[in-house]
């Protein structure tokens, strides 16, 4: 567990931050920037939840994610390396399938797509697409992290994953599609 007990150390005042595995990097960093945005998007998520109106499905679902999202984090914010004097909380498979088995049941209810949707509906979905965005930012970031550090498979599949669920969340909010906004295209031409 963590145990935070001071807020502010002044470690990071001239631009520097520790990774978990106590390394000094820029706060601009690629790996900062990555993991920094999927904690935006778990904020976003919980600006969500508070538009679930009581639906204890939907929270929980989401309040999973958020805990997920801080997992991501932390195997983001460890690079990974042989023999690591603690092991590093790493995303595993099984967060990814719980993702994949809760995207395929609720797309089940779904009527399938004509058009592609315009972010918007209900509050709640209009906020689960925003979170959908944000999280794609971070999957982009990941990707690029990827390419010139070594990054988990099991990381990559989650965050690609997860704007996967966030976007049939969405639908699945907007009385399961009813209430989805349709692009029309070249409709204001």
């Amino acid at each position: 567990m963590v145990r935070l007990t001071r807020i502010y150390t002044r470690g990071g005042d001239k631009g520097q931050t520790s990774l978990g595995d106590g390394s000094r990097v820029a706060k601009h960093g690629l790996r900062v920037a990555a993991y920094g945005t999927v904690d935006e998007t778990n904020g976003v998520i919980g600006i969500a939840r508070l538009h679930a109106g009581g639906d204890a499905e939907i929270d929980a679902m989401l309040m999973r994610i958020q805990n997920d999202l801080f997992d991501l984090g932390a195997d983001l914010c460890t690079p990974e390396q042989e023999q690591p004097k603690y092991p590093p909380l790493r995303v595993s498979d099984a967060q990814v399938d719980r993702l994949e088995a809760e995207i395929d049941r609720l797309n089940a209810e779904l009527q399938p797509l004509n058009s592609f949707i315009l972010p918007g509906g209900s509050p709640l979905a209009a906020y689960l697409h925003l979170a959908r965005t944000v999280s794609r930012r971070a999957e982009r970031l990941i990707t690029e992290l990827a390419e010139v550090e070594p990054v988990g498979a099991s990381a990559l599949k989650y965050a690609n994953r997860l704007s996967d669920h966030l976007f049939v969340l969405a639908r699945w909010a907007n009385d399961k599609g009813v209430g989805d906004v349709l692009w029309v295209p070249g409709a204001n031409r």
